[in-house]
């Protein structure tokens, strides 16, 4: 089984799968749409990206609140609404609506090199912030709490009858996610929402 992987933003993919351009996709909390399937993989907190030289830099870890005067750089919400309304949401239970800068479609390395300015505070799921911030040494990452926020990865795939090749690739990401404890225990779950061979993601 050959994998020809691209990059998208959550919000493209499903469309993308139904048209039948992607085989088969995985992404942070896309919109549900009419004759997709889907099923969570991933869940993992969400980690503070930020230059070396901000103030909060030599942090164990950030409170949200602690973010209220800063500005964060994301993404624009139409890109993957539903994750972009966790992260306000999150912020408006710490007790406070955020300064945000966004890029429209940013390149990764782009909104990273932003960072090292250290202007702005990025938010990523932590498997990426921590593998970033090695590869970057003037980027660091650190664990949000209070609250913690939780970022979904959901698999999606045509609901049509499903090729033999999809269904190797489904059954490797099951056997991965359960290899690797991806799946919180359901009290401590968000509730899932909804994500998406040729492969994708956010």
């Amino acid at each position: 089984m050959t994998v020809i992987a691209s990059e998208l933003f959550s919000a493209e993919i499903p469309g993308r799968v139904l048209a039948g351009e992607l085989d088969i996709g995985i992404a942070l909390h896309p919109e549900p749409m009419t004759g997709i399937r889907t099923e969570l993989l991933r869940c993992e907190p969400l980690a503070a990206q930020l230059s070396k030289r901000h103030r909060l830099a030599n942090a164990s870890s950030i409170a949200l609140a602690d973010l209220k005067n800063e500005t964060l750089l994301l993404f624009p919400r139409e890109l993957a609404p539903a994750y972009y309304d966790r992260i306000m949401q999150s912020c408006a239970q710490a007790g406070f609506q955020p300064q945000v800068r966004a890029f429209p479609k940013p390149p990764v390395n782009a909104m990273l090199a932003r960072l090292l300015g250290a202007r702005e505070v990025g938010f990523s799921p932590a498997s990426f912030a921590f593998h970033s911030a090695q590869a970057e040494p003037g980027i660091v990452a650190l664990e949000i709490v209070n609250p913690q926020i939780l970022a979904e990865w959901s698999i999606l795939w045509p609901a049509r009858a499903q090729s033999a090749a999809t269904g190797r690739f489904l059954d490797s990401a099951r056997r991965c996610a359960a290899d690797n404890h991806w799946l919180l225990p359901p009290d401590t779950a968000a509730p899932a929402e909804t994500d998406s061979l040729t492969a994708t993601a956010l």
